[in-house]
Protein backbone atom coordinates (compact mmCIF):
# COMPACT_ATOMS: atom_id res chain seq x y z
CA UNK A 1 0.00 0.00 0.00
CA UNK A 2 1.38 3.40 -0.94
CA UNK A 3 1.98 6.10 1.66
CA UNK A 4 1.81 9.83 1.14
CA UNK A 5 4.84 12.01 1.86
CA UNK A 6 4.57 15.77 2.07
CA UNK A 7 7.72 17.79 1.44
CA UNK A 8 7.84 21.57 1.60
CA UNK A 9 10.21 23.17 -0.90
CA UNK A 10 11.24 26.74 -1.56
CA UNK A 11 9.74 28.08 -4.79
CA UNK A 12 13.08 28.01 -6.63
CA UNK A 13 13.57 24.30 -5.84
CA UNK A 14 10.03 23.47 -6.91
CA UNK A 15 10.50 25.36 -10.17
CA UNK A 16 13.69 23.41 -10.84
CA UNK A 17 11.94 20.08 -10.13
CA UNK A 18 9.13 20.98 -12.50
CA UNK A 19 11.64 21.78 -15.27
CA UNK A 20 13.59 18.56 -14.66
CA UNK A 21 10.42 16.47 -14.72
CA UNK A 22 9.19 18.23 -17.86
CA UNK A 23 12.48 17.57 -19.65
CA UNK A 24 12.19 13.89 -18.74
CA UNK A 25 8.52 13.82 -19.73
CA UNK A 26 7.23 12.70 -16.36
CA UNK A 27 5.26 14.23 -13.51
CA UNK A 28 7.06 15.88 -10.61
CA UNK A 29 5.84 13.07 -8.34
CA UNK A 30 7.31 10.42 -10.66
CA UNK A 31 10.58 12.31 -10.95
CA UNK A 32 10.84 12.65 -7.16
CA UNK A 33 10.01 8.95 -6.58
CA UNK A 34 12.72 7.92 -9.06
CA UNK A 35 15.25 10.30 -7.48
CA UNK A 36 14.51 8.98 -3.99
CA UNK A 37 14.73 5.38 -5.19
CA UNK A 38 18.07 6.03 -6.90
CA UNK A 39 19.48 7.90 -3.89
CA UNK A 40 18.39 5.17 -1.50
CA UNK A 41 20.09 2.48 -3.60
CA UNK A 42 23.37 4.39 -3.30
CA UNK A 43 23.21 4.21 0.50
CA UNK A 44 24.19 0.95 2.21
CA UNK A 45 21.54 -0.16 4.66
CA UNK A 46 23.99 -2.11 6.78
CA UNK A 47 27.14 -0.05 6.42
CA UNK A 48 28.92 -1.14 9.59
CA UNK A 49 27.93 -4.79 9.23
CA UNK A 50 29.14 -4.92 5.62
CA UNK A 51 32.45 -3.31 6.53
CA UNK A 52 32.99 -5.74 9.39
CA UNK A 53 32.16 -8.70 7.15
CA UNK A 54 34.65 -7.50 4.55
CA UNK A 55 37.30 -7.07 7.24
CA UNK A 56 36.65 -10.54 8.64
CA UNK A 57 36.92 -12.03 5.14
CA UNK A 58 40.19 -10.19 4.52
CA UNK A 59 41.88 -11.39 7.71
CA UNK A 60 41.16 -15.02 6.81
CA UNK A 61 43.79 -14.72 4.06
CA UNK A 62 47.48 -15.18 4.59
CA UNK A 63 49.66 -12.88 2.52
CA UNK A 64 53.44 -12.45 2.73
CA UNK A 65 54.44 -9.55 4.92
CA UNK A 66 57.36 -8.14 6.86
CA UNK A 67 57.94 -5.39 9.35
CA UNK A 68 57.24 -1.90 8.01
CA UNK A 69 60.90 -0.84 7.81
CA UNK A 70 61.80 -3.83 5.67
CA UNK A 71 58.79 -3.37 3.43
CA UNK A 72 59.58 0.32 2.85
CA UNK A 73 63.21 -0.44 2.00
CA UNK A 74 62.11 -3.13 -0.48
CA UNK A 75 59.72 -0.66 -2.09
CA UNK A 76 62.49 1.94 -2.40
CA UNK A 77 64.89 -0.65 -3.90
CA UNK A 78 62.23 -1.53 -6.45
CA UNK A 79 61.72 2.14 -7.33
CA UNK A 80 65.49 2.65 -7.66
CA UNK A 81 65.77 -0.26 -10.09
CA UNK A 82 62.86 1.10 -12.12
CA UNK A 83 64.47 4.53 -12.39
CA UNK A 84 67.81 3.02 -13.48
CA UNK A 85 66.21 1.21 -16.44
Amino acid sequence: MSKRLQVLLPPADMHRLKRLAQVKGVTVATWVREAIRKASLDQPEDGADRKLAALRAAVRHSFPTADIGRMLSEIERGRSRGAAS
